[in-house]
Parts: C-alpha cells; structure tokens; sequence
C-alpha cells in the first residue's frame, strides 16, 4: 500500500485512539484534569474565580480527589471526593470502605471561588506522589506551571 493512502487509512483512527492521552478531552467528554495511574495531569492549573474543574479518571486505578484541609484557603469551602467535610473524614472513609473513590471513567467536580493555592492529593497514591494544586487567580495566564 502506498504510504499517503496507509495514512488515510489509518491517521483518524489512530488519532481518535490517542484523544484520551494528549489532553483534556476524552469520548466521556471535557475535562480539567486527568488521572493516570499515579499522577494527576495536569500538576497545576490556574483558573479565574467561580470557575468550576472537573477531574476525570482517565486511569484503571481507584482514585481520589482530596484537598489538604490545612492549606486551602481560610474562607474556601473544602472538597473531597465522596463529599467529605474534612481531610480526615476522607481519609477514614477511604481505609474502611474506600468512600470517595473515583473508578475508572468517573469525574468528580468543585467550584472554586475564593483566590489562593488550593493544593490536593490522591488518597491510595499520595506515597508515590500523586498530588497537584489549583490556583485560583484573577488572572490564569499569568500563573506558569508545570505538566
């Protein structure tokens, strides 16, 4: 076969193949940030106030999103997978019976309207360094991170 007819062929298939690992869109829709199997992609994102991100578990891995209660800031709500009140309400519920576990496909989502750091981290895999922060800035362009 000729090369420019293979690539005909087979290019939007394959591309179609690689949506879900180049960004943030996959058949389930629009997302924020993915999860692979033990990092959070992206590691940082800047938003501008009111807005809202969406996780999606774009892994076979159980995970989970939970804020580092400590160190969001003062007036912010908390967010947790499972719809926890506190890091340690999530992290109980997690050792017992996994509550707040996001499997495979499944999306968790927050608002975020007071602005600051908001850093967070994934329950089963914290150890092995799956953490990242949303910033929240009246001006997102502005916030370099990293990937």
């Amino acid at each position: 076969m000729e090369r420019r007819a293979f690539l005909r062929a087979v290019g939007p298939a394959a591309a179609a193949g690689l949506a879900g690992c180049l960004g943030g869109s996959t058949a389930t829709g629009d997302y924020d940030v993915g999860m692979s199997a033990a990092a959070f992609r992206p590691v940082r994102i800047a938003v501008e106030p009111g807005t809202t991100v969406r996780w999606l578990n774009t892994s076979k891995q159980g995970h989970s999103v939970t804020a580092y209660e400590g160190e969001i800031p003062d007036d912010a709500d908390y967010f947790a997978s499972g719809g926890f009140d506190t890091e340690q309400a999530a992290r109980d519920n997690w050792g017992s019976s996994s509550g707040g576990t996001l499997f495979e496909g499944e999306d968790f989502t927050h608002t975020f309207e007071v602005l600051g750091e908001y850093p967070y981290f994934c329950i089963p895999h914290e150890r092995a360094g799956m953490v990242g922060t949303v910033v929240v800035t009246e001006n997102p362009e502005t916030v370099t991170g990293d990937a």
